[in-house]
């Protein structure tokens, strides 16, 4: 069985910064992607940032900039810098990993920080 397990949330005053860890446990052959996404109250889950196993990223255009996804293979463990923030980056922030287990590749999903910005 495969556990994400996310840390870093809590409140922060607009311009600050978190980091988001999300770390994964298991029978764990492989990680392949690892994502962030987030869900603001009554707003369908975005994605946030992805990366791949060789490090290549991508993001949301509102995040650009100020938001940076990174990944230690050796600790299975993704992160989230996020600077600069903004009461619109307010939402429950999920860390997704595509796994390879013995034979097969499963989505898996964390089960969610809190990320409040406000002053």
């Amino acid at each position: 069985q495969v556990q994400l397990v996310e840390s870093g949330g809590g409140l922060v005053q607009p311009g600050g910064s978190l980091r988001l860890s999300c770390a994964a446990s298991g029978s764990i052959f492989i990680i392949y992607s690892m994502a962030w996404y987030r869900q603001a109250p009554g707003k369908q889950r975005e994605l946030v940032a992805g990366i791949t196993r060789g490090g290549t990223t991508n993001y949301a255009d509102s995040v650009k900039d100020r938001f940076t996804i990174s990944r230690d293979n050796a600790k299975n463990t993704g992160y989230l810098q996020m600077n600069n923030l903004k009461p619109e980056d307010t939402a429950v922030y999920y860390c997704n990993a595509a796994i390879k287990l013995a034979t097969t590749i499963t989505d898996y999903w964390g089960q969610g920080t809190q990320v409040t910005v406000a002053s």
